[in-house]
């Protein structure tokens, strides 16, 4: 019980902390290596780069009911800093009931195609559809809700001057919504922190759905069940041996999901679909991968079995407490119960002005191990539906479209 106890709490700090940690002494000491093998090279600096033309360029989006947002979408995609005879803006309507489909050719005249899909499949279900009709080398996948900085997909197509790469991955900022939790943008912030280095050495672990890049030709179709096609698409490219970097500059906005249920409610259809990719593409695991294979257990891996090592955790504290003269394994169940006795007191003070901050991390970091946990679940059972439940948009302008 002793070595499970802390092999269990090991495991979680090395995954949030150690990991991080690693992963920016590694980079810093890789990029120093790359520097002096720069500073060495014999150049007489004669020979100038010319820069390759921008790669033809399709937007891909799957739209559910989105009348109230997808004409600040669609104005949004056409005021991209990008040439408009390279761009092309294809919107799948995935079984909407609303007016999604003529809102979006209302705003978009000739520059957009929709097409209207029946009955509705799920994001991976259109994409499916769409990816392989669009026009363009390079696909960027959005959703309708997210809202493009105008040099985004400009700073997405310059990375795909690099032969090597074969995805992209945006930056996606998360915008309050009702005075959203501060804990939710400090992690967030740790999260977009970790994909940079991670793109840095050749691979950022999957991509938000507001906002990645992917060559056309690499693009093979989903099965329509698929409930994170944003973590699977980048991942298969990697497995090919393609790099896919996170580019900073490449920024999107979207609002932070409304109240705690539908961030749970989120992350647990997120936590469903990270065993549904593992199970599938158990190649991942395989340590010949290197980089690619260390990063995915520590970060991904790791994370997700963080409610279950949790849990053993706390019940091999409270049995190695009960042996006689364990005192310091008392203090130590003593500062695991205020732990969760502040995530509980976090929880009723969510959203107060006054909440302690501390208090709302902690039921930030309980509440997304629970919804990991609920998430494994939905797995297991097969619960959880490809198609997600919409949250309800409010009426859009083009925030961060500047």
């Amino acid at each position: 019980m002793t070595a499970l106890l802390w092999i269990s709490l090991a495991l979680v700090a090395f995954s949030y902390v150690g990991y991080p940690l690693a992963l920016a002494v590694w980079t810093g000491l890789r990029e120093a290596l790359d520097a002096t093998r720069a500073l060495g090279a014999d150049r007489d600096g004669s020979a100038e780069a010319t820069e390759a033309p921008l790669p033809k360029l399709s937007i891909v989006m799957s739209a559910f009911d989105e009348e109230a947002c997808i004409r600040a979408k669609v104005e949004n995609c056409l005021a991209l800093d990008y040439p408009p005879d390279r761009l092309e803006i294809v919107i799948g309507c995935d079984g909407c009931s609303d007016r999604t489909a003529q809102i979006a050719r209302d705003a978009g005249g000739d520059r957009v195609r929709v097409l209207e899909l029946a009955p509705r499949g799920g994001k991976a279900s259109v994409l499916a559809r769409l990816v392989p009709a669009a026009q363009g080398d390079v696909v960027v996948l959005t959703d309708a809700n997210t809202m493009l900085a105008r040099g985004a997909v400009r700073a997405l197509a310059r990375r795909f001057r690099d032969p090597d790469v074969g995805a992209a991955v945006g930056r996606l900022r998360l915008v309050a919504a009702g005075g959203a939790g501060l804990e939710e943008g400090v992690y967030w912030r740790y999260e977009t922190l970790l994909k940079y280095y991670e793109g840095r050495n050749g691979c950022v672990l999957g991509a938000n759905g507001g906002l990645y890049a992917i060559r056309r030709v690499l693009f093979s179709p989903l099965p329509a069940d698929t409930i994170v096609d944003d973590f699977v698409v980048p991942l298969r490219v990697a497995i090919g041996g393609w790099r896919v970097p996170f580019v900073p500059d490449a920024v999107a906005f979207e609002e932070a999901a409304a109240g705690s249920r539908a961030e749970f409610a989120r992350r647990a259809r997120i936590g469903a679909g990270n065993w549904q990719a593992l199970a599938r593409m158990p190649e991942l695991l395989d340590p010949r991968r290197g980089f690619l294979s260390f990063a995915f257990v520590s970060h991904k891996l790791l994370r997700w079995a963080a409610p279950a090592l949790l849990a053993a955790a706390l019940v091999a504290n409270v049995a190695v407490a009960a042996s006689p003269g364990a005192w310091g394994y008392r203090a130590l169940l003593a500062l695991h119960l205020a732990f969760y006795g502040l995530a509980l007191a976090g929880g009723h003070r969510r959203g107060r002005a006054r909440a302690p901050r501390l208090a709302t991390a902690a039921h930030h970091f309980v509440a997304m191990n629970a919804a990991l946990a609920v998430g494994f679940w939905r797995w297991v059972r097969g619960s959880q539906r490809p198609a997600w439940d919409r949250t309800e948009r409010v009426q859009q302008g083009g925030v961060g479209a500047a």
